[in-house]
């Protein structure tokens, strides 16, 4: 019996986590390799060459390792050094029977992800990209640290390392045996990234190639304010114009940080810029109220501090808060609700089921019944994912159950939920999904 071990180690020229490719198999499509890995969404083809292993020898020279093994115990570990060098780690086990062959260790390592099943370690069965989707904070980083992509413009550089035993990801690393690099990247090549700041509106416009016009999205996240760009990054890399746009939290919008200061007229304005294209004739939410958790200021939807109803949070025993309770369609304030009797165009709604930051279920069932109530049921199409968590993001990103919110006046970490398997699943199967909705609905 030989054991090897792979380190997988992400490096970076800003800040930020990498974004990562898992496959899962709860849903379809079926397993993939690392070339179908280079075509899922928002990663070109070139940007995942399949991985070349050379064995640097004690000269200094370089050559491809061939071995001939009858039982091989493969333990794989990947770490991932992002937000200013905090470490992300995940390892599997793997055991496989060959027979005699003589093959290049590139080859044995790639088979080995693509098509064994993980025995141990921080996840089991067959996930081809689950070296990616399980990274965590190593033991010993900070509490609530959460993987995010920051700058899109700069690739992960990844590291893959071959080394001699089993090693577990806090012991310490022993004879590296072989080396490979590749990169990630959210934009495809020929994508432009064009900072908007136009009519009081902020955020970041993505092109893809070509003269357009083309099918367009407006971009909206969370209750994290701010500007967030790797999706829009992604759906431009799959030809859309997508428009990510801050609404609070960021130091070019009114103040204060803590409240939406921005009312009806400056989401217009950003459909207005989208007006060189075509204009968005399709919704799509992932685990969002219905109606406004915070009281308004206005009939122009501006809000009061975020922070001031604390009536339904909700604590476990580590000290972490829930949102949940507080987007309860019963919580909602009054004159907040959206009239979506009116809808007329088609709405997705996707629901994690071990969401513990906002009641996505409530509000879908919600959202269902009223469009059933007006004749508009074919409106509505519900993704429901057992096991997955808030944070329904592009695939293959790693799941944070828990991760820090705030730090004043007082150290706050929010529960998201989620089960890492189940979570990469639905990322990966929402993801398909969202781009066939888009695709039948805004291609004409």
């Amino acid at each position: 019996m030989a054991l090897i071990h792979v380190q997988v180690t992400y490096t970076m020229s800003t800040c930020g986590p990498p974004i990562t490719d898992a496959g899962q198999t709860r849903w379809p499509p079926p397993f993939f390799s690392s070339e179908d890995a280079a075509l899922l969404p928002g990663f070109p083809k070139q940007s995942f060459p399949p991985p070349k292993a050379i064995l640097k020898t004690s000269s200094g020279s370089e050559r491809e390792h061939f071995c001939c093994l009858t039982l091989l115990s493969l333990t794989c570990f990947a770490a991932s050094l992002a937000m200013c060098f905090n470490v992300f780690t995940v390892n599997l086990t793997l055991t496989v029977c060959k027979h005699g062959f003589m093959f290049p260790l590139c080859l044995l390592v790639s088979s080995k992800v693509t098509t064994d099943h993980s025995v141990g370690g921080s996840y089991l069965g067959c996930e081809p990209m689950g070296l990616f989707w399980g990274l965590q904070p190593a033991p010993g980083e900070r509490e609530g640290l959460r993987l995010r992509k920051k700058n899109v413009e700069a690739p992960y550089t990844v590291h893959i390392s071959l080394l001699e035993g089993h090693v577990s990801p806090s012991e310490g690393q022993t004879t590296r045996l072989a080396t490979v690099t590749t990169e990630r990247w959210y934009m495809a090549p020929g994508v432009k990234r064009i900072e908007i700041r136009q009519d009081g509106v902020v955020g970041t416009l993505f092109l893809p190639p070509g003269p357009g016009p083309f099918p367009a999205i407006l971009d909206l996240w969370g209750m994290g304010g701010g500007l967030v760009e790797y999706r829009s990054a992604l759906f431009a890399s799959r030809g859309y114009a997508s428009l990510s746009l801050a609404y609070f939290g960021h130091k070019e919008l009114p103040g204060p940080l803590n409240r939406i200061n921005v009312g009806d007229s400056y989401f217009k304005s950003a459909f207005h810029l989208l007006q060189a294209h075509s204009q968005p004739s399709c919704l799509i939410c992932i685990n969002g109220p219905v109606g406004s958790t915070s009281k308004l200021s206005d009939p122009d939807g501006k809000t009061k501090q975020f922070k001031s109803e604390q009536t339904n949070w909700t604590f476990d025993d580590q000290g972490y808060v829930s949102f949940r309770k507080v987007s309860l369609p019963s919580n909602l304030f009054n004159g907040s609700l959206v009239k979506t009797e009116n809808l007329t165009c088609p709405l997705m709604y996707i629901v994690g089921e071990d969401d513990q930051s906002a009641s996505s279920k409530e509000n879908a069932d919600l959202i269902e019944e009223t469009l059933r109530s007006v004749g508009k049921s074919h409106l509505f199409t519900r993704l429901s994912y057992p096991g997955a968590g808030h944070l329904i993001e592009p695939p293959y990103s790693p799941n944070s159950r828990a991760s820090l919110w705030s730090v004043k006046p007082k150290k706050l970490v929010t529960l998201w939920g989620g089960h890492l398997a189940p979570h990469a699943a639905a990322q990966e199967d929402s993801w398909r999904k969202i781009l066939e909705f888009l695709e039948s609905n805004l291609r004409v």
